[in-house]
C-alpha cells in the first residue's frame, strides 16, 4: 500500500523498494494521485520506486499561486531536485503530459522512458468545449465557482465508468478553496499550443522507449492523437485500452496498470 509523504509543499504517494530506479506518475485535470491507485503497486511489483505527486492545487497539495503551466513545470523541477532523483520513467496523463513533457524536454537526460497516456503536445493543439469554457473570462469563473460535490461527481462518472465515490472525493479537492479554483483557471488560460513551437521534435529527438497507453473512446484526446505521438516518437509502441474513455486509469485502471508493469520490467 501507498505510503503519503509531504515535501516542500507537494503531498505525493510512494510504493517500492526506496533504493529502486524510479518512475513518476503525473495526474491530469482535475484528477490527482489518486488516480495512479492501481498503477503504483504494479510498478513496486516490478521493482521500481514509484512517486505520485499532487500538483499544486490539486490532490492535497494547496495551490501555489499562480496556477499557471510554466509554474505546474517547475514545480515537478522542485519536486525532482528536493528528492534527489537523478533519473527516472516519466508516466503522464492528460494535463499531467503537457506538464511532464515540457518538464522532460526541458531535461532530457534526467528521462530514461516514457509513458504517454490520453494527452497532447503539439503546437497545433485545439481545445475542447470544456476547455475553451475555462478559459473564456467570466465563463470560467462562473463555471468553477458553481461546482458543487454533487454536480461534479455527475460530470465524472457521465465520463467514466471506474470512477467510484471515493475518487470523486478525492478529485474535488481542486475545488477545495478560492485559490485552488483560481488555480484551474489560470492553468487553462495559460495553456496556449503555440508555445510548443519551441519543443517541436524535442522528444522523437530524446530516443527513449514510449509506451503509449489510450482510451480508446477517449472524445477529450481521441486516439488519432496517440497515433500521431506513434507515428512521431521512434521507439513507442501503441496499446488501446478497450472499454476505456478519457479517464482510462480510472475506467480500466487494472489493465493498464499491467500494461505499465510489463512495461517497467523491460526497463530494468
Amino acid at each position: 500500500m501507498a505510503s503519503v509523504f509531504s515535501h516542500d509543499g507537494i503531498h505525493y504517494r510512494e510504493e517500492g523498494a526506496a533504493d529502486g530506479p524510479v518512475v513518476l506518475l503525473l495526474h491530469g485535470y482535475p484528477q490527482s494521485s489518486y488516480m495512479w491507485r492501481y498503477a503504483l503497486p504494479a510498478a513496486a511489483q516490478a521493482g521500481w520506486r514509484a512517486l505520485a505527486p499532487d500538483l499544486p492545487g490539486f490532490g492535497d497539495s494547496p495551490a501555489d499561486p499562480p496556477g499557471t503551466w510554466k509554474r505546474q513545470v517547475e514545480a515537478v523541477e522542485r519536486f525532482r531536485r528536493g528528492l534527489e532523483i537523478d533519473r527516472l520513467v516519466l508516466v503522464v496523463h492528460d494535463w499531467g503530459g503537457l506538464i511532464g513533457l515540457r518538464w522532460a524536454c526541458d531535461h532530457p537526460d534526467a528521462v530514461q522512458a516514457l509513458v504517454i497516456s490520453d494527452t497532447g503536445f503539439f503546437s497545433d493543439g485545439k481545445w475542447h468545449g470544456l476547455a475553451e469554457a475555462m478559459r473564456a473570462e467570466g465563463q470560467g469563473e462562473e463555471l468553477v465557482d458553481s461546482m458543487t460535490r454533487e454536480g461534479f461527481g455527475q460530470v465524472l462518472q457521465g465520463s467514466s465508468t471506474g470512477m467510484d465515490e471515493s475518487a470523486v472525493d478525492e478529485y474535488f479537492k481542486a475545488f477545495a478553496d478560492e485559490d485552488r479554483r483560481r488555480g484551474q483557471l489560470e492553468l487553462y488560460r495559460s495553456g496556449d499550443f503555440e508555445e510548443l513551437e519551441a519543443y517541436e521534435g524535442c522528444l522523437a529527438a530524446m530516443d527513449v522507449p514510449s509506451l503509449l497507453l489510450w482510451g480508446e473512446s477517449d472524445p477529450f484526446a481521441p486516439v488519432a492523437g496517440a497515433r500521431r505521438f506513434e507515428h512521431e516518437l521512434p521507439a513507442s509502441r501503441l496499446k488501446v485500452m478497450e472499454g476505456a474513455g478519457h479517464f482510462m486509469w480510472d475506467d480500466t485502471g487494472e489493465s493498464a496498470a499491467q500494461e505499465l508493469r510489463a512495461f517497467l520490467s523491460e526497463q530494468r
